[in-house]
């Protein structure tokens, strides 16, 4: 009770000194305040920058994988020039020259089911099947679809595009998806199979024009959907164009697409990963989780394929059919290349800049810290005589420099306090101003206060125990 008595005592006398000493306390202040603003702006713009970068690359659908259902995987056979050929059965020729690896790939890929033919058409994958990766370590969001094509009737006009069946979560793996009217369905929709339907830019762009899409009634399949929202691309990257399998085309409810189609399986999964390189991990662990659950053989082929955006590129990219295969079938390592890698060196490099950025920041916050402890080796100087007179009636030295430690805090925490609001002020300002992005923690928050308290006490001490030290005797003959 004593040692609270004397701490409360000590607080008072100390914000009674920095009251008395105005101008030293607004200039300690304010450098504090600059100081811990610059770190807090600093880190708010770093942090942001980071988070752009990864939404670029997952905009870019980097970290989605696409599971289809089937699976029509050609078999290959090596001609006598050491190239291949595709085709849909059989045709193995055991005895071809085998290629430079001295091994018989028709062999290899017959002991391997995944490299098998496929088994054609599927109707296993199901809504319990997306239930189920969902869980799995790594996976983001799961989106289970269904897909048709249909024509979209507005009264006398038409237009024909694509139908999807989807989840309510395919807007957080679509990262590149923006909504200029409306909204997506919600989940509850979903389970009521309500009849909503959200369009495509392209598709309202032909129905539309540019007027607002949403409240108007549209015609597919022989069934009524009321329009709800409209979906555009957000970044180059993601173009829109007619066509298209994203903005040119139509979005329902799975389950309303379920009744509509009369189908009870899905045609895919569309899933994202938290990380861009976790994607050969995730399409491995689906791999795995899939066959379980469809109880395939291990002689058996997948009745499934599953895809990542690099795979699908590649894929597209035209090349030779005997480059592409040993590529594609290499497709572990081509997506550690362009998406681990490419991944982590972007967090690599936006840390970096943070990094640098913080440290920079922190240069003035050591700046203000020894402002403080100018400050207050000034201020002993000063109150000499009034150290003196507290000894003489009884304060011990302890008690003084209790209170210079106390006045150091003070500073400090208020100048900290004065540089959070002025620090995410400055990172908002620079945001709308300038349009860079910029995240504002609670941990860099955090992370400034603590710093400005701990520069108070750390720059406080000194000049604390130097007026402790003053010799009472002295300091009363001191003017």
């Amino acid at each position: 009770m004593a040692t609270y008595f004397a701490l409360r005592k000590s607080q008072s006398i100390a914000v009674r000194a920095l009251v008395r000493n105005k101008l030293q306390t607004t200039l300690t202040i304010s450098g504090m305040s600059i100081g811990v603003a610059t770190v807090l702006t600093m880190i708010a713009v770093g942090s942001g920058a980071q988070n752009a970068i990864q939404d670029q690359v997952r905009s870019a659908g980097m970290n989605v994988v696409v599971v289809t259902a089937g699976n029509y995987k050609m078999k290959q056979q090596f001609t006598s020039d050491g190239e291949t050929e595709e085709q849909q059965t059989g045709g193995y020729n055991p005895s071809a020259p085998t290629p430079s690896s001295g091994k018989n790939p028709a062999v290899e890929e017959e002991n391997d089911p995944q490299n098998a033919a496929g088994l054609g058409a599927s109707d296993k994958l199901s809504l319990a099947d997306a239930d189920a990766i969902a869980a799995l370590p790594g996976v983001q969001s799961v989106s289970a679809g269904l897909a048709d094509n249909a024509r979209v009737q507005l009264g006398d006009d038409g237009w024909f595009t694509r139908m999807h069946g989807e989840s309510a979560s395919l807007p957080k793996i679509r990262r590149a998806w923006i909504f200029p009217y409306g909204r997506f369905f919600t989940q509850k929709e979903v389970d009521q199979a309500q009849d909503v339907a959200v369009i495509g830019s392209i598709v309202s762009r032909h129905l539309f024009g540019n007027s607002n899409p949403v409240g108007a009634t549209i015609t597919a399949k022989g069934r009524r959907y009321r329009i709800i929202g409209e979906i555009a691309s957000s970044t180059w990257m993601v173009p829109e164009a007619q066509g298209d399998d994203q903005f040119d085309a139509i979005y329902i409810p799975v389950t309303s697409a379920q009744s509509v189609l009369h189908h009870s399986s899905l045609d895919m999964l569309t899933l994202s990963t938290k990380s861009t390189g976790d994607v050969t991990k995730v399409s491995k662990a689906v791999t795995s989780l899939l066959r379980r659950r469809h109880q395939l053989a291990p002689t058996e082929p997948d009745d499934f394929i599953v895809a990542s955006e690099a795979h699908k590129s590649l894929a597209r990219g035209g090349m030779r059919t005997d480059v592409a295969r040993a590529v594609v079938g290499n497709v572990n390592y081509l997506d550690q290349v362009t998406l681990d890698q490419l991944g982590k060196t972007l967090d690599r490099a936006s840390r970096t800049m943070t990094a640098l950025l913080a440290s920079v920041a922190t240069v003035s916050l050591i700046v203000g810290g020894i402002g403080i402890m100018n400050i207050m080796l000034l201020s002993v100087t000063e109150r000499t005589r009034e150290i003196g007179i507290r000894r003489a009636v009884g304060a011990r030295s302890n008690d003084v420099m209790l209170q210079f430690l106390m006045e150091a805090v003070a500073l400090s925490l208020t100048g900290g306090l004065l540089g959070i609001c002025v620090g995410v002020a400055a990172a908002r300002s620079i945001s709308a101003a300038v349009q860079w992005s910029t995240n504002i923690s609670l941990w860099s928050v955090a992370l400034s206060f603590g710093i400005s308290a701990a520069i108070g006490i750390l720059f406080g001490f000194y000049p604390a125990r130097e007026a402790a030290r003053v010799d009472p005797m002295t300091s009363l003959r001191f003017e």
